[in-house]
């Protein structure tokens, strides 16, 4: 007698329970299967945007109809746009919402599918972020966020509360609005789930499903079959990979339907929301939508069999720890949602994109959101031919191609936007061509410029399509120079040629702080120039990378003050692996010259003996900078922890007595700059060690920069080591 393998025969069965059909002996028989379609979706949503974003929900309620659906999911706070901040305080934001909800429950076009919609609602004079659950043209239930994000650039609990009542439920009375048209006065409002004919569906927001203890497991062991999960979650430099590994957790371990809804694009701030949502079954990726976009709406739909669900769930210690599991309340829902027929959707291959594809899809959405919804004109970019503009230059290049690839598809949104941007009916098809229309960049030289430099701007631009335009500013520096002199008798001078540190110093500055006024000069005349008079003026694109931020080393008030900042939150090593992955995606083979031009900000007189560089003027390799950022913000450092962390981590590149150097310097530096952080570009945010000090890295901007106790210990470890 041979020993059953039981694990293989619980294996073979599962894999036949997927496949729809039980074969035993040779014989072949239909597996009882209930089909649900569902779907899930991606808006670009405003903050504000009141009857945008309804319109948008709209769309994709009627696009999840289309498609046989019974259950369409959408992203978190979708009527208001995530990203009010405190406008959450206003009673306005409430009241609004609820009018727009409304006309959303009394259209008799989206009846027929179960709705998980996301909105704030007061409820006993506390505000609450909540999904409302409706079918038919009636509330089902109100669901609040259990578990806020408060940290990073969230700030939840400034304006909501949590439910941290779980499996708690009370009632709440409607607004009069909602009772007119639903003819109810009063429904569940709090932790509980949706009990239809054949299915139970619960609920988790967010930040839930990042804690320790998520809903989605008791929810699971209280045999919920489809959990909805919807989210603003916003973009980092290779983070999607960690939400896809937790969202694909949450059901490989307990089985079942996973719907995740994402905000994407940029909704008025900083964050750009990468959508990427998702259509998970038992650990497997069924739907993933696009990461980066400029189409308003994407609806996801699946067609998955319950059944599969049931047999992944059939293990003992499933069963066993279900028994005392927390039990939630059900809201009767009765409704047939399921089928005997259908085509399952089949499992798809994860997409995730390398940092530089992140660097040259992100911004630009990004950027294109930001001009469309500001009306404005164009950009404007100050190009002086290093790696830095010239990444950002390449930026815009890339929203053009997303903007001319979406013409090519006949996305009527996208025309329209850009009609109005510029403000003609005709439109260009080509990237070249929009980039003719919306973008123009200015080569600003002085006596202490390259000729290298010049031309390297200026075949970026030709081959990008910029209207560019190159000129020398040595008279104005004169003029500056010329007016010190005259009321104070002094005249500065470079270093090199005899000058003091301060002297060496002012002189740059006058240069960087010049050209951020010409920059707003030309943003404003140049549609002037071109006959485009009518069309308004343009945005000024700054250019400092994360690393130059964290260091301090730009110029207050120089051409990185500007409107907008697409690499403020990119390390330069990315902007580098960027730019050369757009040299052949891209065909922009002029980019070969910015990486292998040494970076200088060419701000001091080039002589035989004397090149000046970033590296050497930062004390700093943008290699060192990146690191010791990381370890400030991300593993939150003070100088001596971060100096023993650097003694494992550069063992091998420095001694300890280098070490307490650069980490000394690094502090002081931080320190003493911080105070530019305070007026720095709204920048894009990509890395978790951002230094943007208005939302993300809340740290004082008056410090003691000699941090006197943390330099005492890291003298007293060298000393034990001597």
């Amino acid at each position: 007698m041979h020993k059953l393998n039981f694990s293989y025969l619980r294996n073979q069965e599962f894999q036949l329970h997927r496949l729809g059909t039980f074969q035993c002996c040779g014989l072949k028989s239909a597996h009882m299967a209930e089909y649900i379609t569902v779907s899930t979706c991606s808006l670009n949503q405003w903050a504000l945007d009141f009857e945008g974003n309804r319109d948008r929900i709209l769309q994709s309620i009627l696009k999840a109809k289309s498609d046989g659906s019974m259950l369409r999911v959408g992203p978190e706070l979708e009527i208001t746009g995530y990203g009010c901040l405190d406008h959450f305080l206003e009673m306005d934001t409430y009241e609004q919402s609820w009018e727009m909800y409304a006309t959303i429950i009394s259209n008799e076009e989206t009846y027929g599918l179960i709705l998980d919609i996301g909105m704030p609602i007061l409820h006993k004079n506390k505000r609450y972020n909540c999904r409302l659950i409706s079918y038919n043209g009636k509330i089902l239930m109100i669901r609040p966020k259990l578990f806020l994000a408060n940290d990073g650039n969230y700030r939840e609990m400034r304006y909501f509360t949590p439910w941290v009542k779980t499996q708690y439920v009370e009632d709440y009375i409607l607004p009069r609005i909602i009772r007119d048209i639903t003819g109810q006065t009063v429904v569940s409002f709090g932790d509980m789930v949706i009990s239809t004919n054949d299915t139970f569906i619960g609920f988790e927001t967010c930040e839930e499903m990042f804690t320790p203890q998520s809903p989605h497991i008791s929810l699971s062991l209280d045999g919920v079959e489809i959990i909805t999960n919807s989210s603003g979650s916003h973009h980092e430099l290779r983070k999607l990979n960690t939400r896809l590994s937790l969202i694909q957790e949450a059901t490989r371990k307990c089985g079942g339907i996973y719907l995740y809804a994402n905000q994407k694009g940029c909704d008025g701030d900083r964050l750009y929301y990468d959508g990427s949502s998702m259509i998970i079954v038992n650990g497997e990726i069924l739907k993933q939508g696009e990461q980066f976009s400029i189409a308003d709406v994407e609806v996801l739909t699946a067609t998955i069999n319950l059944n599969d669900v049931r047999a992944y769930r059939s293990v003992i210690s499933h069963g066993i720890q279900s028994i005392n599991a927390p039990k939630y309340k059900r809201i009767n829902a009765p409704i047939d949602m399921t089928t005997r027929t259908g085509s399952p959707t089949p499992v798809t291959d994860i997409k995730l994109y390398r940092p530089e594809e992140e660097i040259a899809f992100g911004p630009a959405c990004w950027l294109w959101d930001y001009l469309r919804r500001c009306k404005g004109s164009g950009f404007f970019l100050p190009l002086s031919g290093g790696i830095d503009s010239c990444a950002t230059a390449v930026i815009v290049h890339s929203m053009c191609v997303f903007v001319a690839n979406e013409i090519q598809k006949d996305n009527r949104q996208v025309i329209a936007d850009l009609k109005t941007v510029l403000k003609e009916d005709a439109i260009p098809t080509s990237a070249e061509a929009i980039a003719s229309q919306i973008f123009h960049t200015a080569y600003m030289g002085t006596s202490n410029s390259s000729n290298e430099t010049k031309k390297r701007a200026a075949d970026l631009a030709t081959k990008i399509g910029s209207y560019h335009v190159s000129f020398n500013i040595d008279n104005v520096i004169s003029a500056i120079v010329s007016l010190f002199e005259i009321t104070t008798g002094r005249k500065p001078i470079y270093k090199i040629f005899g000058g003091t540190d301060i002297e060496n110093l002012a002189l740059q500055n006058i240069q960087a702080r010049s050209r951020m006024v010409l920059s707003y000069l030309f943003a404003q005349m140049l549609p002037l120039v071109r006959n485009k008079a009518n069309k308004g003026g343009l945005l000024v694109l700054g250019s400092a990378n994360v690393d130059e931020q964290l260091r301090g080393y730009l110029t207050k008030y120089d051409c990185s003050s500007a409107d907008l900042n697409p690499i403020g939150g990119i390390s330069k090593n990315d902007l580098i692996k960027f730019i050369k992955w757009s040299v052949s995606n891209f065909n922009i083979p002029v980019l070969e010259e910015f990486i292998t031009a040494t970076p200088t900000a060419e701000l001091e007189p080039i002589t035989e003996e004397y090149v000046q560089t970033d590296e050497s003027d930062m004390g700093f390799t943008y290699d060192e900078l990146s690191v010791m950022g990381r370890l400030r913000k991300i593993e939150k450092c003070g100088p001596y922890t971060m100096f023993i962390k650097l003694l494992t981590i550069w063992k091998d590149r420095k001694t300890p007595e280098e070490i307490a150097t650069k980490v000394n310097s690094f502090f002081f530096y931080y320190a003493v700059n911080r105070h530019k952080q305070t007026v720095s570009t709204p920048s894009y945010h990509a890395e978790q060690y951002s230094p943007d000090d208005n939302r993300f890295d809340l740290r004082p901007f008056l410090i003691n920069p000699m941090f006197t106790l943390s330099r005492k210990r890291i003298e007293k470890y060298l000393n034990q080591i001597e």
